[in-house]
């Protein structure tokens, strides 16, 4: 079962977070990465690419695959590249359109895709704690999967009390 946290192989993970996100949350970051890779058996890693949140992620992940050299990380798209060109971060192991995806109105593209992610990962690390804005909207809408034990959440806002 997803919800036990027993080390299977091949798990995956989507991470969601506030574009003006702090640099306070790096090391509980990496701390978080580590223990997915380690303690949860993820080897598949999946970031977007808006925002302070996405950027510090991507970050964290070209460096874990130095450290653990058999992880994947790449980075998903909302649009086609041919609409929308996007420059994957050197280190990470390529892009993302899922299937469908191009065909989302561009208004809501990025909301589908995040969804979308939601129901494909195993696991979800989050860094939000506004609740005025999609990262928490996305985060009520995990909460839904995580209850029917189909996803574990963890949100590293709850971590860092005071330090946002």
């Amino acid at each position: 079962m997803k919800g036990e946290t027993q080390k299977n192989i091949n798990q995956s993970c989507f991470f969601i977070g506030h574009r003006d996100a702090t640099e306070t949350v790096i090391p509980l970051l990496f701390e978080t990465i580590e223990k997915h890779i380690t303690e949860y058996g993820v080897s598949v890693f999946y970031v977007g690419h808006y925002g302070a949140f996405d950027g510090m992620v991507a970050r964290a992940l070209v460096e874990m695959k130095k450290r653990y050299p058999h992880i994947s990380a790449h980075l998903v798209l909302a649009y086609h590249p041919a609409v929308r060109k996007i420059d994957v971060p050197a280190g990470l192991d390529g892009s993302v359109l899922w299937e469908g995806q191009e065909k989302s109105p561009p208004r809501h593209a990025i909301v589908n895709l995040n969804k979308r992610m939601v129901r494909e990962v195993d696991y979800l690390i989050a860094f939000s704690w506004k609740i005025t804005d999609g990262s928490h909207n996305l985060l009520d809408y995990a909460m839904i999967k995580e209850k029917k034990g189909r996803l574990i959440i963890t949100n590293l806002a709850d971590k860092l009390p005071g330090k946002i």
